[in-house]
């Protein structure tokens, strides 16, 4: 049975970044390409970042159902196609989605035993710190667009409650062994399989810490610094 995985996190959270290191250390994972009506940005690619496509075509496939969940950000669509989904069935894989906190809640509410997992950057400062160095690698410095998008970040970071585990990206190798962990600790517990062996328990062991019940005492930091910059502002 195929295993949904969801992931959301602010932009420049380096979610993008997790994502490709796990596909390249997990099998049998199938990774959907999101529909977007936005224009390429940086080194950005059809069919590997996204499947770009005119606001008519993306309203159609509205119409027609295509879409496990859809959302209008800052003006532009975004959607994850039912196609991907099915194609993971019918290849026994288990399929990961990167979307935001509105198709998250869509996706759950239609997939309840959906894994859901947030990233978390370690601190406001840190986010705007890599928001800037990714917008100046895209050459889009414009001030008023990461000003809207730690904006956004504040906002979404209120919806970590939401999710199953919590991951806070500080250093990216420990996120990524996380990431892996709590993917290969529910494919255990889909499966029915107790722990067999130490690698089998020290995995289930790294991806119950990452638990939301497990990590919310400690997220108060982050989340004050977004906090207190909001009331600032």
């Amino acid at each position: 049975m195929t295993t949904v995985f969801i992931i959301s996190a602010p932009s420049g959270s380096g979610k993008s970044t997790l994502v490709t290191a796990i596909k390249q250390l997990v099998d049998n994972l199938e990774f959907s390409v999101s529909y977007t009506t936005r224009q390429p940005r940086g080194s950005e690619e059809p069919g590997r970042d996204y499947y770009y496509t005119s606001r008519d075509v993306f309203e159609r496939m509205i119409a027609r159902g295509d879409f496990l969940e859809w959302a209008d950000v800052f003006g532009n669509y975004y959607g994850t196609a039912k196609k991907f989904l099915d194609d993971a069935e019918g290849r026994g894989f288990d399929l990961l989605l990167d979307i935001d906190v509105q198709g998250a809640t869509q996706l759950q509410e239609k997939l309840p035993n959906a894994v859901s997992i947030f990233i978390l950057p370690p601190s406001r400062a840190e986010l705007e710190k890599r928001l800037r160095r990714r917008s100046s690698a895209e050459k889009m410095t414009d001030e008023a667009v990461i000003r809207r998008r730690l904006e956004t970040a504040t906002r979404e970071i209120e919806k970590y409650t939401e999710y199953g585990y919590i991951l806070v990206n500080d250093q990216l190798s420990d996120s990524i062994d996380a990431l892996r962990a709590i993917i290969l600790a529910e494919r255990l517990r889909a499966a029915g399989r107790a722990a067999d062996g130490n690698e089998d328990k020290n995995t289930l062991l790294l991806a119950e810490s990452r638990r939301l019940e497990n990590v919310k005492d400690g997220l108060g930091p982050i989340l004050d610094s977004f906090r207190r910059v909001s009331v600032e502002e």
